[in-house]
């Protein structure tokens, strides 16, 4: 039988208590980004941004399949979370553009090591749950 990997013995009883002492989010918050990403059209919002120094909903709504309103909605969505940040430019630049967005640090990392973590891993999951594997 395989064995899967377990979270480490010293997890704390209460997940509050992964926080650090002087947390600058809390559990909720930290949830709260967890379930922002989990939407399909704001996921690929964060992974496009993040693989991107910085986008214009222009530029993401020519790679996006989500009419205007949508990418706006799901883009405060996401800055209401912390995961997106909004630059606006006092002046406009040579494509009459001023509004631009990035991927904050915090959205990087929960894209990183949440869902690309998943998928990356996924053929590990497979070998550790293959029932057609001798011993099972």
């Amino acid at each position: 039988m395989v064995t899967r990997p377990r979270i480490g013995d010293d997890a704390p009883e209460d997940p509050e208590d992964l926080l650090p002492e002087r947390s600058v989010l809390s559990l909720e918050e930290y949830l709260d980004m967890q379930a922002a990403i989990s939407n399909r059209t704001r996921f690929e919002i964060v992974y496009r941004l993040s693989h991107a120094d910085e986008l214009t909903p222009t530029e993401l709504d020519a790679v996006m399949d989500v009419d205007d309103s949508t990418l706006h909605y799901h883009l405060n969505e996401l800055r209401d979370v912390g995961l997106v940040e909004k630059r606006v430019r006092t002046e406009r630049d040579r494509d009459g553009l001023y509004t631009y967005y990035r991927s904050t640090i915090l959205g990087d990392v929960i894209l990183e090591h949440g869902v690309e973590e998943l998928i990356r891993r996924e053929r590990d999951f497979r070998e550790a749950y293959d029932s057609s594997r001798t011993g099972n």
